[in-house]
């Protein structure tokens, strides 16, 4: 067993400086086998229990190994219509690579020797591309007949899941999405640099064979209601609406000119386009101090396009992320966190917005903080930032990208009474069927229990396509 992991392969900081070019270049083939042959075949692997989706791990291991690249995407396939995509976002430092033994227990996140499971799963899905392959399992049950049908609301990755899971189950499934290109947020909130999009169309395009199809531009909640599609015939509905409501931080100034939710800004830029201005007709605006609030993965997106933005627009890079925790405590992946270093973005730790101060035109010119530091942990584990008095200092901010949490969107909720939500304005649901308060309804994603990450939504899609399945008596 080699002792060390294989290096991934990566564009240098000086190449992806002024582009959207895919920084994480993966494994090739030799490299994927060497890795794979690190595992150890535990009798008892946990690396599959560190799964949200019950992948099994150590088989598709073994089979890279031995070089079995068809075996192992079945045995992928088996849980995961998606790995290419999965191989690429899940924060396996949190999950699988975790739970890998090579992990010391009690640690926050997967140590430097776990296996490195993600990059063998985004090799074998790219390899399956590559080669035009499908799996056994997906043609045979694609081939089958059934007279029930199932409506999807939402093509993000909980839609996408329960879609692929019920077409396997030989169930006809129609997917309706309100935007004009399929994705949800894995189109519009994660940048090409980290999802290339033919990577994503690949496997959207592998439902469409499965059956699946696919609806654009059609807003269930306005065009249709969650009785309409009983009333056309559908047998159950499932519904993937997301959390796309920003949330703000309430601090005054920050109704200024140029502050922008990070859903709206990475929108702008990675669906419609704004980072190709004037050639696409959606601008977004380039500060020449931005700043960007939050310590998660979409704080580490939008501060990642917002400085490659100012290179692409000769202006010179000064992009800071503000963070009340320390690094320590960012819920961020350690990768995103280490290129953002790469790429030049600066980090002010402890540091608690306080107030935006604006010039006489009505734009952000000064964001104000406090000083932090770290108290008693919170209900989550993490050490509560503690406002030290008379801290107050000033950073120049002619932009702000606020990535503070999303809320549940409403658009179909505010419409349906018969659903249940929480405070928040989530759906509820029975957390291992997924159904609603609405019989024959389930939900899953971020509209069920906040925003998460894609592979914990694909989850719930799973649950939710099970229980479908098992409620329409299909055999």
């Amino acid at each position: 067993m080699k002792k060390e992991p294989v290096v991934i392969k990566e564009l240098s900081a000086a190449k992806r400086e002024n582009n959207f070019s895919e920084v994480v270049l993966g494994y090739d083939e030799a490299d994927a086998v060497e890795e794979a042959k690190r595992c150890i075949q535990c009798k008892d692997p946990k690396c599959s229990q560190g799964c949200p989706v019950g992948i099994d791990i150590k088989k598709f291991l073994f089979q890279v190994s031995q070089n079995d690249y068809q075996g192992a995407l079945t045995t992928i396939r088996e849980n995961n219509n998606f790995p290419s995509v999965c191989g690429r976002v899940c924060p396996a430092e949190y999950q699988c690579r975790k739970a890998c033994v090579f992990t010391k227990k009690d640690s926050p996140f997967a140590s430097d020797q776990a296996i490195n499971i993600n990059f063998i799963e985004r090799f074998v899905g790219d390899w399956g591309m590559r080669n035009a392959v499908v799996s056994s399992q997906q043609s045979v049950v694609s081939s089958k007949n059934n007279d029930k049908k199932v409506a999807v609301v939402g093509s993000g990755p909980a839609g996408l899941c329960t879609a692929g899971e019920l077409a396997r189950a030989g169930i006809k499934v129609k997917l309706f999405e309100s935007l004009h290109k399929l994705g949800g947020v894995l189109r519009y909130g994660i940048p090409t640099f980290r999802l290339p999009r033919d990577i994503m169309d690949f496997e959207i395009e592998q439902l469409k064979k499965l059956g699946v199809e696919m609806v654009p531009n059609f807003v269930v909640g306005k065009a249709a209601s969650v009785q309409d599609l009983f009333d056309e015939g559908y047998g159950s509905v499932f519904l993937g609406l997301g959390a796309g409501v920003p949330t703000f931080m309430g601090i005054k100034g920050e109704s200024l000119c140029n502050i922008y939710s990070a859903n709206e800004f990475l929108t702008r830029v990675n669906l419609l386009g704004a980072d190709k201005f004037p050639q696409n007709h959606t601008p977004v605006n380039i500060g020449k101090n931005i700043i960007i609030i939050g310590g998660g993965n979409t704080a580490m997106d939008s501060a990642r396009v917002a400085i490659r933005l100012q290179r692409m627009n000769g202006i010179a890079p000064n992009t800071t992320v503000c963070y009340r925790r320390t690094e320590l405590e960012m819920p961020a992946r350690r990768l995103e966190i280490h290129h953002a270093k790469e790429e030049g973005i600066i980090f002010k730790f402890l540091a608690q917005p306080e107030e935006l101060l604006g010039d006489e035109n009505g734009y952000v010119k000064t964001l104000r903080c406090l000083q932090c530091e770290l108290g008693e942990p919170d209900q989550n584990g993490r050490r509560r930032p503690v406002i030290m008095p008379g801290s107050e200092f000033d950073l120049p901010c002619d932009q702000l990208v606020i990535a503070a949490g999303l809320g549940a969107n409403q658009v179909l909720t505010s419409v349906t009474p018969e659903l249940k939500l929480d405070k928040w304005g989530d759906v509820i649901v029975d957390k291992e069927t997924m159904e609603t308060s609405m019989k024959k309804v389930f939900a899953g994603g971020d509209i069920v229990g906040g925003e998460g990450t894609v592979i914990e939504a694909m989850r719930m899609g799973k649950f939710a396509a099970k229980a479908i399945v098992e409620q329409l008596s299909v055999k």
